[in-house]
């Protein structure tokens, strides 16, 4: 971003908070491999709205997840033996998810059902799914993140198409994580957080990607980019996770606003409805608010 002027910095505001009763901190082995081997008491992710404003959130080491009011109240409403990361709530008010461990799940907020989509690609393992994007045909796009990056650039980036066909659009991803694709499905952006980078991955009807390239480079730090959100005008929101900000960007990759962080640096991942940009502070188990439109 060393070629454009500083954009205009905004503070986020704290929404809400994970209540101490969800919170007991000890070690597990997510946090031994992600997290330095701390002993944490949550690391919330996936932030997303259904249709009556209510937050849905993944807590990823003690596979849980939470239903937050527009009022700030929190209800646990799923737990399992999963690892749960990037959330979308599908047309039929499900929850799709992303699980490091178990695959593509269905979940049912109403019940606290799991069911198993998407274990394998062709009968092997994944290295670890991390973020998914719903496209307008009703594809889903989802990123295979595992422990990759710069050392083993071997993410995988995949499309399951409505009739259940598993496409493999790229696999050479220094750490792919969140991903948004196009309106039109003319392409997919993906964060890639080792690299700090958005890649742009063209698309095509035959399942081929062919052009991939960088969309973006962020400066650096301790993390890079994480979740990804579009905006009502069809700006790019990148989560930078490690230095507490989230950047919009336009169409061709200026960057426009920085909302920073009022809680820690780990803003991890987001999600819009209006003018309205919900973000999840993991280390300190917060929820973080702004306005894109400065009110």
């Amino acid at each position: 971003m060393g070629f454009f002027a500083p954009p205009p910095r905004r503070p986020a505001t704290l929404f809400t908070r994970l209540p101490d009763r969800f919170r007991r901190a000890r070690p597990t082995a997510w946090a031994r491999w992600n997290r330095g081997g701390r002993e944490i008491d949550s690391f919330l992710e996936g932030p997303c709205l259904d249709a009556e404003g209510r937050l849905y959130v993944a807590d990823i080491p003690f596979g849980r997840i939470f239903r937050v009011s527009p009022a700030g109240d929190w209800e646990q409403v799923a737990e399992w033996d999963g690892w749960p990361n990037g959330m979308k709530v599908t047309p039929d008010g499900r929850l799709l998810v992303t699980d490091h461990r178990r695959g593509l799940l269905r979940v049912d907020p109403a019940t606290g059902a799991v069911t198993s989509l998407l274990e394998t690609a062709r009968s092997e393992g994944f290295k670890g799914l991390n973020d998914l994007a719903l496209g307008a045909d009703g594809s889903v796009f989802f990123t295979d993140q595992g422990q990759t990056g710069l050392h083993d650039p071997t993410g995988r980036v995949y499309r399951l198409w409505p009739d259940g066909r598993l496409d493999l659009l790229i696999g050479t991803v220094p750490s792919p994580n969140g991903i948004v694709v196009a309106p039109d499905l003319s392409h997919c952006l993906v964060a890639v957080t080792r690299a700090n980078q958005v890649w742009r991955l063209p698309l095509h009807g035959d399942g081929a990607v062919t052009k991939a390239g960088i969309f973006l480079h962020l400066h650096g730090g301790p993390g890079g980019p994480d979740g990804l959100a579009w905006d009502a005008e069809g700006n790019l929101l990148v989560a930078h996770t490690g230095v507490g900000t989230v950047w919009r960007f336009d169409a061709r990759a200026v960057p426009t606003l920085a909302i920073a962080s009022c809680a820690g640096m780990s803003t991890t991942n987001l999600c819009v409805r209006g003018q309205d940009l919900y973000i999840t502070e993991s280390e300190t188990g917060s929820i973080l608010h702004a306005r894109l439109d400065g009110d």
